[in-house]
């Protein structure tokens, strides 16, 4: 209303248009994915700013844009509404055209592709969407997007972004001080996602061993060897490929019946490697497995590690944030110890995607890892203290501000509002676990409370629970979920993960990280579950 009343005393917008702004705020749910505006049939993107006299219609469209993305949020978080709006892809190309076309689109055209855009989308902010690890939306993190995606800058200089990058130097300070290292000295950077995280340190890991490999590349180094859970991440290996150390160098640990690595295991296999001739360089363990939730013993590990001088890294990408947690924290005793620990603030912390941080304990290494001193950025006679001009130290030259989300959901937040969230989703996935472990139709695939939000279990129709040939028990079971998760995207109520693990055949993964969701929605899950699989 006050950018309308302000255009109009400019001359530039007529009070009738903005009358009908207020109107159509007023019922953002019903109005504003039903209903588009004739003001821009005739308009198109020249006409935008920085076009002359652009302001006013790039303050209308843009106002439009947010009254769509308004209307999706109410209704994300409505449990009347669809998790999804589920069609096969040959349907969904056919349901609207989304070929690009020599000539410009009107602006109209280009409102109704962000409608339909976000009418086939994930609801992932909906109280009961649990398939992935990040879930949910937080209207702080939201609004620091939008800001962050305003300001669009880079964050390799302080020149060019000079808050967000004090404002990385003070989170990664505050992460570090959490993890328990003095003072939060150390090193770290915002990256694209957990596996780059990952693939930081083992980079990390090499150069600190043969700092020689930054130039003359893995022919001047001996055969090396990583070693890490057969439960852990595929990042891990992935990160060997793309470094050229090779899959086949990276040795699974074996875990226990509850996913953890067995550290007896870890040892004997770091002994066979050196007797080979091979050079043990890192090890990877997990705070919070992918599927089973699984928390290594971190301790015994850090004690192999530092017997042998290997690297430590920890990828807490999951479980990181239980850090935050005093009731939970304890997960992750040892974890001061890694020479590296990766942290996925948008899995357990709902921050928006992506936002991740690699934590290294030695100051220094990463800049004398990957600096490539172009001169054209990092001039050394600029006028202000260099260390801030952080971009050599990555891998990335142009790097996406993350942090913003991050640092304001943390203001608006604190420490303590963090705990909570963290908490309470505990505290669900334990409900759940206690709900359905004796119920009838269920088995867990592995006995004890989960660690973490991770439950995982099996469930059998009515006229598979009295099958006596085991074979044929688990040959009909492994079809059960697939079938189950797809009738759920049909219908649109809710959706879970599901996969085999090992010798398991599939089970369902459910995991809790949405804010929004409550006892109910949990109870809701497992009469779905119940009502779509009853006829298998």
């Amino acid at each position: 209303i006050f950018c309308g009343f302000f255009l109009i005393s400019k001359g530039h917008l007529q009070p009738s248009l903005v009358l009908e702004r207020v109107a159509r705020c007023k019922n953002l749910k019903s109005n504003a994915f039903l209903h588009g505006s004739n003001y821009f049939f005739a308009v198109v993107y020249a006409d935008l700013l920085p076009a002359l006299d652009g302001d006013a219609k790039t303050m209308t469209f843009l106002q439009e844009v947010v009254d769509i993305l308004l209307a999706y949020i109410v209704e994300s978080f409505d449990r009347e509404t669809k998790v999804i709006d589920f069609h096969y892809p040959n349907e969904l190309l056919q349901l609207n055209n989304w070929e690009l076309q020599h000539e410009p689109a009107t602006l109209d055209d280009i409102l109704i592709s962000c409608r339909a855009t976000l009418k086939y989308a994930i609801k992932t902010a909906h109280p009961r969407y649990f398939n992935q690890l990040s879930t949910g939306l937080d209207m702080v993190g939201l609004a620091a997007d939008w800001l962050t995606s305003t300001a669009n800058t880079n964050m390799f200089t302080y020149e060019v972004a000079p808050v967000f990058v004090l404002l990385e130097y003070v989170t990664l300070k505050k992460m570090r001080e959490i993890i328990g290292w003095p003072e939060g000295r150390g090193d770290g950077i915002f990256s694209p996602g957990g596996a780059i995280s990952n693939m930081y340190a083992m980079l990390l890991a090499r150069f600190k061993m043969f700092p020689e490999v930054k130039e003359k590349g893995m022919s001047s180094v001996p055969r090396l060897v990583a070693f890490t859970s057969e439960h852990s991440h595929f990042s891990i290996k992935k990160g060997a490929a793309a470094l050229g150390i090779g899959t086949e160098s990276v040795i699974c640990i074996k875990a226990d019946e509850c996913g953890k690595m067995i550290p007896a295991d870890l040892e004997r296999r770091i002994l066979e490697a050196k007797q080979k001739g091979f050079v043990p360089f890192f090890v990877s363990a997990t705070a919070g497995t992918t599927v089973y939730g699984a928390f290594d013993p971190l301790i015994a590990i850090s004690d192999i590690c530092k017997k042998y001088n290997i690297w430590m890294h920890v990828d807490g990408a999951w479980g990181g944030s239980l850090l935050m947690s005093r009731r939970h924290r304890w997960k992750l005793d040892g974890v001061e110890r890694a020479n590296s620990v990766t942290w996925n603030p948008h899995k357990m912390m709902s921050v928006p995607l992506q936002c991740s941080a690699l934590l290294v304990r030695e100051e220094g290494l990463m800049q004398n890892c990957n600096q490539m001193h172009a001169c054209y950025l990092f001039q050394q006679d600029k006028q202000y203290d260099l260390s801030y001009d952080t971009g050599d130290k990555a891998l990335q030259c142009g790097r996406h501000v993350d942090i913003f989300k991050l640092w304001l959901m943390w203001r608006a937040k604190g420490t303590i509002g963090f705990e909570a969230q963290i908490d309470r989703c505990l505290e669900l996935s334990e409900y759940l676990y206690n709900k359905i472990k004796d119920r009838d139709g269920y088995e867990m695939v592995f006995d004890g409370k989960p660690q973490h939000t991770n439950v995982c279990f099996w469930y059998l129709p009515p006229g598979m629970r009295y099958i006596e040939d085991k074979d044929e028990k688990k040959k009909r079971l492994h079809k059960v979920a697939p079938v189950i998760k797809a009738r759920m995207m049909e219908y649109g109520t809710t959706m879970v993960s599901y996969q085999p693990q090992g010798d398991k055949v599939n089970f369902f993964r459910m995991v809790i990280s949405n804010p929004a969701a409550t006892f109910e929605d949990i109870d809701f899950l497992i009469e779905e579950i119940e009502r779509l699989g009853h006829d298998l």
